[in-house]
């Protein structure tokens, strides 16, 4: 039997808060009806989802229109992260989002290629005043892409408040279709400290789901002693497309009384990366599944409810409970699970030991482990909870641990280089060694003298590696000498094996031209209708140069009228 009165309150409290948002004032910023893959404080890798990603039907070019009236308030043009996007402030203190976009309205285009040719860069960040782009709801902002750190077309939309807060778009009266239940994929219940065992174990384990007639799961019963918590991985999906989204609400209930809640309402950008602590994050780094965590431990987290000793549970022998999980999406679809749990003193046994090594990093303290010519500095609150690390330097490699501990913030690793020539030393970066080959991949890297520094929130394995290959560029649609009158883009491929591109410039006689580049298919492109191209017989330069100073130039000549 369902908590039924809980259920009522819930549903009651979900209205009441829901109703406290305008509902008429935003309007939907695409003119096709609202399909999602992606839905509001979806678990993503380090963060949460800040809004909403809604098809575009696997096309770009699509109207963006402006969700309610105000002014551009910033624009920022990006690489990664969300490529082209605008944001527009409203009266009412609420800004809107739309991000990944191919382009932007003709008036918003000028202004900002404007700026984009007086700074010389492709990469921008501007905030007009209040009088210089002015909107008027559902009038052409911009035209959907799949620019920045987009997997594929789509729009990305957000509604923040007035401390830039990202909110649920949904609580403002943007409706998706959907009467579909969240899907509970399966459940693990842990000891929480080392007096604590279920089924006579001090480890982790998953518990069988079977799921019943109404839609509902049990999992298996549970024999345990001392203090213990839950983690769920739960998805939901809409009516109209099978993606795996985030779900909106999480509770829990021992014995009928609420024991944990998780509400995907609101988050700062600030506590986003706390993600890694609420996920079981060994769990997800070995298996690529992400369990919620159940209970709190060290998590600043607002979208922690407090709640009945925040999540975890204390079972005593001769005890009987009956643990509850309630999973809702917006629309209050929901899905539960049931535990039966016997307490028990049979459960215990002997803990297996801990792992223990000659390095422990205290949570609360500044660390220095340091051997040969490598040296790591942790600094105080760099990880939720104190651990015994693996540290191993060999030659010009350090194996760090294995990456299985979440960071609330970078930490520091020195390779000394004194060893190497002059000319060596400026091709040395530092790479993370990632996959069954040790793959080296560029960890972003400074140099002081004679030392080689990183900043990197992942343990693992890291190296010198050296890259003494410049960067390739290859003209895609012409060739020397062609005439391109009828051409209305200039394309051009440029790529490194090695460190990665750092950075890139582009001039036709002499003359500063801008070249929008995507790293998803490593291509530069100029548009004619800049109309800054004027010269009948024009000269070509690109530049590109790597992240440990290598550089390539190619040059050609080609003629428009």
């Amino acid at each position: 039997m369902r908590l039924i009165l809980s259920f009522f309150f819930i549903t009651s409290l979900f209205v009441q808060a829901q109703n406290n948002y305008p509902q008429d004032y935003f309007s939907t910023p695409l003119e096709i009806p609202l399909i999602l893959s992606g839905t509001f404080a979806e678990l993503r890798s380090n963060h949460f989802h800040a809004g909403l990603d809604i098809k575009t039907q696997h096309r770009t070019g699509l109207k963006v229109k402006a969700s309610a009236s105000g002014y551009v308030s910033r624009i920022k043009i990006s690489h990664f992260g969300y490529g082209k996007a605008l944001y527009i402030a409203h009266p009412n203190g609420y800004t809107t989002v739309y991000a990944h976009l191919q382009k932007f309205s003709p008036e918003i285009e000028s202004y900002i290629k404007k700026e984009q040719y007086r700074k010389e860069s492709y990469e921008i960040e501007l905030f007009p005043k209040a009088e210089d782009l002015k909107i008027i709801k559902d009038s052409l902002i911009a035209y959907s892409g799949n620019t920045g750190g987009s997997g594929g077309p789509h729009l990305h939309f957000e509604i923040r408040d007035n401390a830039q807060r990202p909110m649920n778009p949904m609580l403002f009266g943007i409706d998706i279709k959907d009467n579909t239940n969240p899907i509970i994929k399966s459940l693990f219940v842990y000891p929480l400290n080392n007096e604590s065992f279920i089924n006579k174990n001090n480890a982790k384990q998953k518990l069988r789901l079977t799921p019943n007639a109404q839609g509902d799961y049990y999992a298996e019963d549970i024999e345990a002693i001392g203090t213990i918590g839950f983690g769920i991985e739960t998805i939901d999906r809409q009516d109209l497309a099978a993606n795996s989204n985030g779900v909106y609400n999480i509770q829990t209930f021992l014995n009928g009384s609420r024991n944990f809640e998780l509400d995907f309402k609101r988050f700062s950008f600030t506590e986003t990366k706390h993600i890694n602590e609420l996920i079981d994050y060994e769990y997800y780094i070995k298996n690529k599944a992400r369990i919620q965590k159940l209970f709190k431990k060290n998590n600043p987290l607002s979208i922690i409810k407090s709640a009945e000793k925040d999540g975890h549970i204390t079972i005593a022998d001769s005890t009987n409970s009956v643990y509850k999980v309630r999973v809702a999406d917006y629309k209050n679809n929901e899905s539960w699970v049931t535990v039966q749990i016997k307490g028990s003193n049979a459960s215990k046994t002997t803990p297996k030991p801990t792992k223990k090594t000659p390095f422990y990093i205290n949570e609360n303290q500044d660390i220095n482990l340091s051997e040969g010519r490598i040296s790591v500095d942790f600094y105080k609150n760099t990880f939720y909870e104190g651990f015994y690390v693996d540290f191993e330097v060999k030659n010009d490699t350090l194996k760090l641990h294995e990456d299985t501990k979440a960071a609330k913030k970078s930490f520091s690793i020195s390779f000394d280089i004194s060893h190497y020539n002059n000319q060596d030393k400026n091709k040395l970066y530092i790479a993370r060694l990632v996959g069954s080959k040790n793959y080296p991949t560029y960890t972003y890297t400074k140099r002081k003298g004679d030392v080689l520094i990183a900043n990197t929130k992942k343990l693992g394995t890291f190296a010198l590696e050296t890259d003494t290959i410049s960067p390739t560029i290859k003209p895609i649609n012409f060739k020397k000498g062609q005439w391109l009158s009828n051409y209305r883009f200039l394309k051009v491929k440029i790529d490194d094996t090695g460190s990665g591109i750092s950075k890139y410039r582009a001039t036709v006689n002499g003359k500063w031209i801008l070249m929008e580049y995507d790293y998803k298919t490593k291509t530069l492109t100029h548009d004619f209708n800049d109309n800054v191209i004027l010269d009948t017989k024009n000269n070509l330069k690109i530049i590109v140069t790597d992240n440990v100073g290598n550089n390539s130039t190619f040059e050609t000549l080609f003629y428009r009228k």
